[in-house]
């Protein structure tokens, strides 16, 4: 099979530390939003079974069938959202779940007609690859600010990273991995105790309409994975050199189908990852861009794990230092987030509004429940319009 012949220790690891990221830095908040619906010990086992069973498939199987690295996740700014509106308004486990799969159908709807990616056509390659580098350099800045409580931990990392750039660049972020869990474990870091085996089982939930919860979860809901999740999930996409061979509307409709199926189980929102994207396609997961897909469907493989163990590995991943998780985060980005920077200044006549856009994004403002990633485009094309209208029709009379 081409996929064993493809697959490299550090694709591999690639998608480890994607899935380590991706669960450790926000599965708190999908936890908070699960219990402002008050649920049970099992309803939210459920959602981390849901939730890693569809983001297994949906990165796995179009990965495996495009040979593209496609990647999925759940909204973490939807998670959050449902977190304060669902104590704010009190709603039950069936309302929320109705208004998932309104917000799936939006999806869904938005993928077929295609109106997402026909937007996203409209944004320059240099405002794209600032969104990126926005969204990035505000994660990666985590890196380097964990060295304030774990600064032996951070060095050694950055260490090891440094020294495998100059000598083995392909297993760079491999290394440091091992060696920072070795630290980890070697200064009594690892939060053993907190680790239990358990299986999960799905808990079907009957979906329940209401208006209010349609307008005040399905919608913002909708909105903030649209703005904040699927926007710099395909600038990920542009950025790496993936526009031409991955289809975003099938894709996003993928999301959404998913999502309608999964919902009555816990999956509030698939959708296009934009951070553990960038680690999987980089050059750090593959140097050859047509087999960094290995990279993807091994943590599409390693979701699937984590749903059917729910809760046991969720567990396993967060006995890893808060740290140790930022830092090699920070470290297996620093190529993209340097590309993305590169791209979006290149081009003189889009670099002011394209700086504009990476400052706002980077700024982390939330304005009516949408994230900064949403803002910065709009500052960014406000700028656009006003530097460039006329000048067209000025040029050409």
């Amino acid at each position: 099979m081409r996929f064993f012949k493809d697959l490299t220790l550090g694709a591999f690891t690639a998608g480890f530390v994607a899935v380590l990221v991706g669960f450790t830095s926000s599965v708190a908040i999908v936890f908070q939003a699960a219990q402002a619906f008050h649920a049970t010990p099992a309803q939210i086992a459920s959602w981390m079974w849901a939730l890693g069973v569809g983001m297994g498939l949906c990165t796995m199987l179009p990965s495996l069938y495009y040979k593209k690295p496609i990647m999925v996740a759940w909204s973490t700014p939807g998670a959050a959202v449902l977190a304060i509106a669902g104590v704010a308004g009190g709603f039950s486990m069936g309302e929320a779940v109705g208004a998932f799969v309104v917000s799936a159908a939006l999806v869904t709807l938005f993928g077929i007609t295609g109106w997402f990616e026909k937007l996203m056509n409209r944004i320059p390659v240099a405002m794209a690859s600032a969104l990126l580098a926005g969204v990035l350099a505000r994660f990666g800045l985590q890196g380097f600010t964990a060295a304030q409580t774990a600064l032996p931990l951070v060095l050694l990392m950055l260490t090891i990273y440094l020294l495998g750039r100059r000598w083995l660049p392909r297993y760079a972020v491999v290394l440091t991995l091992v060696g920072g869990v070795a630290y980890a474990a070697v200064a009594g870091q690892m939060a053993w105790s907190s680790v239990s085996l358990r299986f999960a089982v799905p808990v079907f939930v009957m979906p329940q309409f209401s208006l209010g919860a349609v307008i005040n979860l399905a919608i913002p809901l909708f909105v903030v994975t649209m703005a904040s999740q699927n926007l710099p999930g395909v600038a990920a996409i542009r950025a790496t050199g993936y526009e031409a061979s991955i289809p975003v509307s099938k894709v996003i409709t993928i999301t959404g189908a998913a999502t309608l199926l999964l919902a009555p189980f816990g999956a509030f929102a698939l959708n296009l990852s934009a951070i553990t994207a960038a680690i999987c396609m980089g050059k750090e997961a593959h140097p050859d861009p047509d087999k960094r897909y290995t990279a993807s469907v091994s943590c599409g493989l390693l979701y699937l794990v984590i749903g059917v163990f729910g809760a046991a590995v969720t567990s396993l991943l967060a006995a890893f230092p808060k740290e140790l998780v930022a830092a090699i985060a920070t470290l297996a980005l620093l190529g993209t987030i340097g590309g993305g920077l590169a791209a979006a200044v290149k081009d003189e006549s889009h670099r002011e509004a394209a700086l504009i856009t990476f400052l706002v994004t980077l700024s982390g403002v939330v304005i009516a429940g949408i994230g900064s990633a949403f803002w910065g485009l709009v500052a960014g094309a406000l700028a656009l319009f006003v530097q460039q209208y006329g000048q067209a029709k000025a040029a050409n009379p």
